[in-house]
């Protein structure tokens, strides 16, 4: 990790209180110091609107008050986070999710009502947006795997399986959100025979740096920004993801030496997309150094 040899973790705390929203402030608190659950939600609350989304710039890519699907994606895996998804709160938000879902039951990556306020340029605005794994994905593995129950979920789920078993040509976001559907959804047997599949076309068409020294060796995907690649902690956040088995334990480790020294001389880690303003880059950071240590601490990686 870069630094001046301080203790890592100690090193992203001094990041996180310098330079992190609120929420973030207390997500750091609660994983890595004790922190009550309580305080998270707390946080959380502020961005919840009446309509039992989430907006005020949760995703900081997205500007403005109005609730949308991808600040309610961050808000549920945020409760999550904190052993929270579940009961009154997860009823209104997927109260909130079938208002705004599409003529599939899906969700749209951006609800209409975004236009007026900020947004970033590679998120556009349309009057009938389509339904999109991108969003929908996410949502329903993660209510799945907090055993959820909700009408939303029946039309949703069956999009997710159409979608995964249409991909082909695909690009990273796409196949993260494929597998995090796939991590939650309750057919196993259907899961596992999906992933196996995606796990070779991500190879084939070379969606992951396998070798961390050679970045350049392998494309980025058009629209994505330079050097915004995907290696395999991407896909396999957590060693129980169907994506671990992608790769050889080589493969992931190096892929997790990378991680470990991409922390910055400031404790934190860098935002790899497209940078279109700069508050978004600021709040993005925190998020991703939360991202990071999280995964290095789910594959038993020292932090201290």
């Amino acid at each position: 990790m870069a630094g001046t040899g301080a203790d890592p973790l100690a090193h992203a705390e001094q990041f996180i209180w310098l330079t992190a929203r609120v929420l973030e402030q207390r997500r750091f608190a609660h994983l890595f110091l004790e922190g009550s659950a309580d305080s998270v939600e707390t946080a959380l609350a502020a961005y919840r609107n009446e309509d039992g989304g989430y907006g005020h710039a949760l995703e900081p890519d997205l500007r403005g008050p109005v609730s949308q699907p991808l600040h309610t994606a961050h808000a549920l895996s945020v409760l999550d986070s904190i052993g929270r998804c579940g009961g009154l709160r997860v009823e209104r938000i997927c109260r909130y999710l079938t208002d705004v879902s599409t003529k599939e039951g899906a969700l749209p990556a951006l609800h209409p009502s975004q236009r007026g306020y900020p947004a970033a340029p590679f998120i556009p605005v349309v009057d009938d947006p389509p339904a999109e794994l991108l969003t929908t994905g996410p949502v329903v593995g993660l209510l799945h795997r907090n055993q959820v129950w909700h009408a939303w979920l029946f039309r949703a789920t069956d999009f997710c399986w159409a979608a995964v078993d249409a991909l082909n040509q695909s690009h990273p976001y796409e196949i993260e959100a494929a597998v995090a559907f796939l991590d939650g959804v309750p057919d196993r047997a259907r899961a596992e025979a999906a992933a196996d599949r995606l796990g070779r076309l991500v190879r084939e068409q070379r969606l992951v740096v396998l070798d961390p020294r050679r970045p350049s060796a392998y494309p980025v995907p058009p629209g994505y920004a330079p050097g915004e690649h995907h290696f395999p902690y991407d896909y396999a956040r957590t060693p129980g993801s169907l994506a671990r088995r992608w790769f050889s334990d080589g493969e992931l480790e190096s892929s997790l030496d990378h991680l470990a020294a991409e922390q910055q001389d400031d404790g934190g880690w860098p935002v790899n997309w497209r940078q279109w303003a700069p508050g978004t880059a600021l709040e993005g950071r925190p998020i991703v150094t939360l991202k990071a240590l999280r995964t290095l601490r789910a594959y038993g990686r020292a932090l201290r």
